[in-house]
């Protein structure tokens, strides 16, 4: 008999608890090893990582096919949150794990300012007014908590859409499933307005330079350029210094905001084959 064949002899005489401990277990170590070589990377995914929280939550994750997990990710305007967010969706969508998991970004709760934008005539005459795209309260939060507790509660929902273009806020524009993840990400995620809702908290950290070059990399694909682009980062820094800099200190893990969108994919896919390979020996 062959040693792979006594350990499936054995793992089929064990009860379903004893299986699934045994499981978390392979998977934490799994995952050890694997943010173990990622620690000696040039530009490492992780930066920090509140290891006693996440192996909780692989075993209550394993234990309880009901439980479901609320993740938030938050950073500073252009930190990397979407990107991050997007290529690990990538990863899951190749192994066809689409039903497991759901997003929601805090740009398509920005509350319409359409109206505001057409009276004054430019990007660069409504600052002048005194408006911020980069306070909390331009940002539906009350709707978006909303919905993400009822996602919780095992109720789906239909998210806006915001056009950064013409500032407009689009209702229920896509459904929403009440998947075993939920991913919300966005620079009010991790602040008092939403924080609680979360049992992984990320932050993604990236040097200041980095931001700005990014920032105006994409205010430029939005029609915002010159002294209105100038302006608005002015605000976007002072805001950051205020509402999304600190909410660090709630952040369970922190990424690395330098690291390639394909480096992202790459351990997020490691992981899913851990997963997937774990699961299929012992189930």
């Amino acid at each position: 008999m062959t040693s792979e064949s006594i350990l499936e002899r054995a793992s089929n005489q064990l009860s379903n608890k004893e299986q699934n401990s045994i499981i978390a277990f392979k998977i934490i170590d799994g995952i050890k090893d694997i943010l173990a070589e990622d620690h000696e990377q040039k530009q490492p995914l992780i930066l920090s990582l509140n290891e006693k929280l996440i192996i909780n939550l692989v075993k209550e994750f394993i234990h309880n096919k009901n439980n479901q997990c609320m993740i938030g990710i938050t950073g500073e305007s252009a930190s990397g949150k979407t990107t991050l967010v997007n290529y690990v969706t990538k990863a899951l969508r190749k192994k066809l794990f689409n039903e497991t998991y759901t997003t929601l970004g805090c740009d398509d709760y920005y509350k319409d300012t359409s109206e505001e934008l057409k009276r004054a005539g430019s990007y660069e005459e409504l600052y002048k007014t005194g408006f911020s795209f980069d306070k909390p309260e331009a940002i539906n939060l009350e709707l978006m908590r909303a919905h993400l507790i009822s996602l919780k509660n095992g109720c789906g929902v239909n998210a806006p859409e915001y056009d950064f273009v013409t500032c407009e806020s689009i209702p229920n524009r896509a459904y929403k499933n009440p998947t075993r993840a939920i991913m919300a990400e966005g620079l009010y995620v991790l602040g008092p307005e939403l924080v609680d809702l979360f049992d992984i908290k990320v932050y993604v950290f990236t040097p200041f330079e980095k931001i700005k070059e990014r920032w105006f990399a994409r205010a430029e694909s939005r029609g915002k350029t010159g002294a209105a682009a100038q302006h608005q980062f002015e605000d976007v820094n002072t805001t950051a210094q205020i509402y999304i800099r600190p909410t660090m200190q709630n952040a369970d893990i922190v990424i690395n905001g330098l690291t390639s969108a394909e480096y992202i994919e790459e351990i997020t896919t490691r992981i899913i084959n851990l997963v997937n390979d774990v699961l299929n020996f012992y189930r």
